[in-house]
């Protein structure tokens, strides 16, 4: 199939598709008038690419990881260093969200210290309504 129709039954723009090429993630044959023909298969294989990225994986470790891939959820089968892989991306996330949770505390600690400082008459005012930032 051409990357038009892949396009049309995975709802995958040809752009993002040839970005999927370019990282080997897919591998269309070549027509002789050059154009990309891709066989039947890749549209499972772009619903697992897909889904992988729903998942905050790169494609560089998709492309790891998608030998791996059966089926649509993918499932992925026990590959070599492919827990490792995912174990070290969940742990990447781990420490971002504990980076962004001491980054709340810390704000909330400046607005309470802040709002303790306000003189009584601004007090009143609605504190919770994020107000833009002067010029």
């Amino acid at each position: 199939m051409l990357i038009g129709e892949l396009s049309k039954r995975t709802g995958v723009n040809t752009h993002q598709l040839r970005y999927y090429e370019s990282q080997g993630l897919l591998e269309p044959r070549r027509g002789a008038n050059g154009y990309r023909d891709y066989a039947d298969d890749a549209v499972l294989t772009v619903t697992q690419i897909r889904r992988l990225l729903e998942a905050g994986l790169s494609t560089q470790v998709i492309a790891f990881l998608l030998p791996c891939a059966t089926g649509t959820a993918p499932d992925l089968e026990p590959c070599p260093e492919l827990l490792v892989t995912l174990r070290t991306r969940l742990h990447g996330l781990d420490e971002h969200i504990d980076t962004l949770i001491r980054t709340r505390e810390a704000l909330h600690d400046y607005i309470d210290t802040t709002e303790r400082r306000l003189p009584s008459h601004y007090q009143d005012c609605d504190s919770t309504t994020p107000q833009p930032a002067p010029a």
